[in-house]
């Protein structure tokens, strides 16, 4: 099956590790005994699946690998199925193209506003140095 993350890419069961570790927090015997917290890996390097521009915009987001952790839950299923969809998430969002900024110029009020601001800031320095004139 795998993990879709969106139209063109899904990346296989087979390239993803799980580890499993007790969750921390309190929660009693049952704590101290179950495997809950789900620890996903991702080999970016590593996968087949991904093109040479997904493979540098995952890297140069995640670096070589993705370490996704879930210890929301008591259930290690539930923390599974989290883990999975923070991959899908995390990893969706890094492929979407990033949108240039339009360079724009400063309104005129807001040249104003600034140089109003400086000017303010400027008379208020002023009037703390000591003059002897004013004693």
């Amino acid at each position: 099956m795998g993990v879709r993350i969106n139209d063109q890419l899904t990346i296989p069961d087979a390239e993803l590790q799980w580890r499993f570790g007790p969750s921390g927090g309190p929660g009693g015997q049952h704590a101290n005994t179950a495997n809950t917290r789900a620890e996903l890996v991702f080999e970016i390097g590593e996968s087949t699946v991904l093109t040479e521009g997904q493979r540098n915009a995952l890297t140069a987001e995640f670096g070589p690998r993705m370490r996704i952790v879930a210890d929301d839950s008591r259930s290690q299923a539930r923390n599974r199925d989290i883990a999975l969809t923070r991959l899908a998430e995390r990893a969706e969002q890094a492929l979407r193209p990033k949108r240039k900024r339009a360079a724009t110029k400063p309104s005129r009020g807001a040249k104003e506003r600034r140089l109003r601001a400086k000017r303010e800031q400027s008379q208020r320095k002023a009037n703390r140095k000591y003059r002897p004139d004013r004693d």
